[in-house]
């Protein structure tokens, strides 16, 4: 059984850390570490690895933004009452897809200004993201949310009564979704990484696996969950944008193998 020891690590004058804040710093600290680190070892280019680290703050900034802006709009019916609290990030409401988009025009602005190839760096930044949601999803146990429907399965999670569902609030024990995309995540880094040399030559190809396996990834685990913000014609908002995901990351495929024809 998994439980929760509580959302707060620590408090430093009487200010609390919370686990969340500090598992996604360490989540992104290690996706960059390794998009350098994969760079370096594929590419043989030392130069444009290390240019990864110098606009790391400007992807940082943007994918935040990008993930809480997503948040916010899905859950508009809150913000647009509550608009001052759009910008209270402590309390919570990041969204992983508004992240991966807030990511990518950032490297996309950075490559041009730095003109460097973006498709090899949504490669090594795709292998990389991969490790760094498996490590993030962690965040959602401490703070017991992103939880599927009750089980009584070996591995349940406890949720404390405050944080279920009205509907659920008698169930006690719930699948731990959090867990099963953690480890589909990381499976997903083992994927990528093995097919890496296989792809060298057709640069943005991991990029799409990634989007597609993700994807894939998160139309399954979002029949588990219990708590999707908004849902349209009957399907959870999650679903119906990895769906248009998978629909450009075959679009950008075709690309890709008509741009090494051309």
């Amino acid at each position: 059984m998994f439980q929760s020891p509580g959302e707060v690590a620590f408090t430093i004058f009487g200010f609390p850390v919370f686990w969340y804040g500090i598992i996604l710093a360490s989540a992104v600290f290690i996706g960059f570490y390794i998009a350098q680190f994969l760079y370096k070892l594929f590419y043989k280019d030392s130069h444009t690895a290390d240019k990864i680290i110098d606009f790391a703050p400007f992807l940082i900034v943007l994918g935040v933004l990008g993930a809480r802006l997503y948040y916010c709009l899905v859950n508009y019916s809150y913000y647009s009452e509550h608009i001052f609290q759009i910008f209270d990030f402590r309390q919570g409401g990041l969204s992983i897809h508004g992240m991966i988009l807030g990511g990518i025009i950032g490297l996309f602005c950075c490559t041009r200004y730095y003109r460097l190839d973006i498709l090899k760096l949504l490669d090594a930044f795709s292998c990389s993201t991969a490790l760094a949601q498996a490590i993030g999803r962690w965040g959602n146990f401490f703070n017991s949310e992103a939880f599927g429907m009750p089980t009584d399965l070996p591995w349940k999670l406890f949720i404390p009564i405050e944080k279920r569902p009205f509907s659920l609030i008698n169930y006690d024990f719930f699948h731990p979704t959090f867990l099963y995309e953690s480890l589909l995540d990381l499976l997903i880094f083992f994927i990528l990484l093995s097919l890496y040399r296989k792809f060298l030559d057709k640069s943005g190809m991991i990029f799409v696996l990634y989007l597609l396996l993700y994807s894939f990834v998160r139309i399954g685990i979002e029949y588990l969950r219990v708590d999707s913000v908004l849902n349209i014609f009957g399907f959870p908002v999650a679903q119906w944008v990895s769906v248009l995901v998978i629909i450009f990351a075959m679009f950008f495929a075709a690309y890709i193998y008509s741009r090494k024809k051309s």
